[in-house]
């Protein structure tokens, strides 16, 4: 049943023009940053040989294309999450697809998942991109590995954050804005955790994405995705089984 979900939800996705819009942008926003990034070690390429143990292009590229990417992806996920359940509540098919046979855990995940196929396709599009720096060099795969395993686990984070905004109105619009104000805090605390140590830099998502951006594969911050995550999509998943035990 979770795989019918991933398609119905993938088929609706990619029949949006919103999706394609969206993926259109992502890749020329990172372009630009990936060609701007490439440039500017093309014009430091004769100082940094006189440098020794230089950093490299992974270290000079492709860890600020990702540290962008992992700030687009925050501006974009509410416009991507707020149709997940929010539309389907306006169109009054959220009540059918409560009192169908399907689990909650389901239907939770069917369109949490939809949604991280998706972002597996933008995160294997960067992944493209960065390998094509072996034209013209080396790379460092654990650098670029790390980048990949985080980025993919604060895209999770931000999906099931929009999932549960989605959960809690009828409006598209109110829960993209909802979610965008969410994520934009988590942003403002990573800011002030920046600035200050203490307990609030352990509840900075991108915070504990720059770990990984830097090549930390840290298990204490796949904890904090692992749980951030995990709880949002058990609160969703109480929400829709509040709203059928209530009918």
């Amino acid at each position: 049943m979770i795989a019918t979900i991933i398609r119905k939800e993938l088929s609706m996705l990619f029949a949006s023009p919103l999706a394609w819009i969206l993926l259109t942008l992502i890749q020329l926003v990172l372009t630009w940053v990936f060609l701007g990034r490439l440039d500017a070690f093309l014009e430091i390429q004769p100082q940094l040989l006189q440098i020794e143990n230089p950093p490299g292009i992974t270290e000079i590229i492709i860890s600020p294309v990702f540290a962008m990417a992992a700030i687009v992806l925050l501006m974009v996920t509410p416009l991507l999450s707020m149709r997940l359940l929010a539309e389907e509540r306006r169109n009054h098919t959220l009540t059918l697809l409560i009192s169908a046979p399907v689990s909650m855990t389901d239907i939770v995940l069917g369109k949490f998942l939809g949604l991280m196929i998706f972002y597996s396709v933008v995160i294997g599009l960067i992944v493209t991109l960065c390998i094509s720096l072996l034209l013209g060099g080396t790379l460092d795969f654990g650098l670029l590995m790390s980048n990949t395993l985080g980025l993919f686990l604060v895209a999770a984070c931000f999906s099931a954050l929009g999932l549960y905004v989605s959960s809690l109105t009828a409006q598209p619009v109110i829960a993209a804005i909802g979610a965008l104000g969410v994520l934009l805090g988590l942003w403002m605390i990573d800011l002030a955790a920046s600035e200050m140590d203490g307990w609030l830099h352990y509840f900075s998502l991108l915070k504990h994405f720059g770990h990984f951006n830097q090549g930390l594969i840290d298990t204490l911050s796949i904890a904090y995705f692992v749980l951030f995550m995990v709880t949002f999509l058990v609160l969703t998943i109480r929400r829709l089984d509040g709203e059928r035990l209530h009918g």
